[in-house]
């Protein structure tokens, strides 16, 4: 649940000034940012950004103040047609209020009936700070899904800290760890499988528990030893490129594609995963990574595009940063460059749909405390000085 309540009916009224965080005796967090009150609903794990005066009848509601008490309110108030202000309060406490999640149990049983095959083609193992994780491959498809992204970072070591088996069976691909099933998804939800693998991979890397990470953004994170920025975007506006671009300007990949951030200090961490080359961006960046010319190019079908992966060339994989700065970036050619601040209702919008947020109620409090101090911008470009000259900016805080 995502959304923004129109002003229509509410301009008579006067917007509230809190800028602290609340924790209501609901199941639900709020916070003041420019001028919308974000909340968190606990029920459902998600956001609803609304204009103050709406937030207002959420109150009331929460107080268990009738919805039909609450339209004659505001028919008084603002002259608004009973039934008009009746259907409203209706839809807002359905929307914020009345949301569920219906636990699925199918998988679990599932799971405790799945056997881990005996023989796997492809093993390999990955060294990642000072850790080793062997993954077993049931076969070449198991493989695909995973090991392009992470072969740069293959060992011959056969020691193992931790033991991932990657298989399918009857249509649904699982992930095994330290020989125990623990996910299981259809074949049409690879990307609930990639993810949960790149999270558990990250819970390996840093000894943290899933609940110890505030959330993980679909974006490109820069750095320059110092801080780190985010690049967000819709798949093809070129963040990956953006990246690659960057690092051949003396900026260092922290993450592409998934980004985490930690809870205890709100900082970026880095994710070792190669970054994905379109084969539109080929032109691009064969010239400055010759290497990309002859690297293998992988089809993939559910996404419809082909990639090349090329290592970051960042290896400390101790390293995190603090972030202070989102920019949604767009290669448009033969543009004229657009770089601009941007709302952080905008940036909200974009921001948390494509994100994993943790449920925990003490991270959703520290994931709204820290979208409100980060800066917001975007940058429409064609020319790569252009674009690079952009960030330079941010980083030096010279915008």
């Amino acid at each position: 649940m995502f959304g923004v309540v129109p002003k229509s009916i509410w301009q008579k009224m006067n917007p509230a000034d809190s800028n602290n965080l609340i924790e209501m005796s609901s199941p639900l967090l709020t916070k003041t940012i420019e001028d919308k009150r974000y909340l968190w609903l606990e029920g459902t794990n998600q956001y609803v950004v609304l204009e103050h005066e709406a937030f207002s009848v959420v109150e009331k509601l929460i107080n268990r103040v009738l919805p039909k008490t609450i339209a004659i309110h505001l028919e008084t108030t603002l002259s608004v047609p009973f039934e008009a202000a009746l259907k409203f309060v209706k839809e807002l406490k359905e929307r914020v209020l009345n949301s569920s999640i219906t636990v699925q149990e199918k998988s679990i049983i599932e799971l405790s009936k799945v056997t881990i095959p005996d023989n796997f083609k492809i093993i390999t193992t990955y060294r990642v700070n000072n850790t080793l994780i062997k993954v077993s491959y049931k076969g070449d498809l198991e493989a695909s899904y995973i090991h392009p992204k992470f072969a740069h970072l293959e060992t011959e070591t056969a020691d193992k800290e931790i033991d991932f088996k990657v298989f399918t069976a009857n249509d649904k691909i699982y992930l095994a760890i330290n020989n125990k099933v623990k996910y299981g998804w259809s074949k049409e939800e690879i990307h609930y499988f990639q993810g949960k693998f790149s999270m558990e991979f990250i819970q390996a890397m840093y000894h943290k528990e899933e609940s110890e990470w505030m959330g993980v953004f679909h974006a490109s994170a820069v750095s320059n030893q110092q801080k780190a920025v985010l690049f967000l975007g819709d798949s093809g506006n070129g963040k990956s490129t953006s990246l690659a671009l960057l690092q051949k300007h003396g900026f260092q990949c922290l993450a592409d594609d998934f980004v985490p951030v930690a809870a205890t200090n709100k900082e970026v961490y880095h994710f070792p995963a190669a970054i994905s080359v379109k084969n539109s961006s080929l032109q691009t960046l064969a010239p400055l990574y010759p290497l990309l010319n002859d690297t293998k190019e992988y089809h993939l079908k559910r996404l419809n595009k082909r990639v090349r992966y090329l290592p970051p060339n960042y290896t400390d994989t101790q390293t995190h940063l603090a972030c202070k700065d989102l920019v949604f970036i767009k290669y448009q050619k033969d543009v004229a460059l657009s770089f601009s601040k941007i709302s952080k209702q905008k940036a909200f919008e974009q921001l948390v749909p494509d994100s994993w947020l943790s449920p925990k109620k003490e991270n959703a409090a520290t994931f709204l405390e820290w979208f409100a101090t980060l800066n917001c911008y975007q940058i429409t470009y064609s020319q790569t000085n252009e674009m690079v000259a952009s960030v330079t900016k941010i980083f030096n805080d010279d915008v």
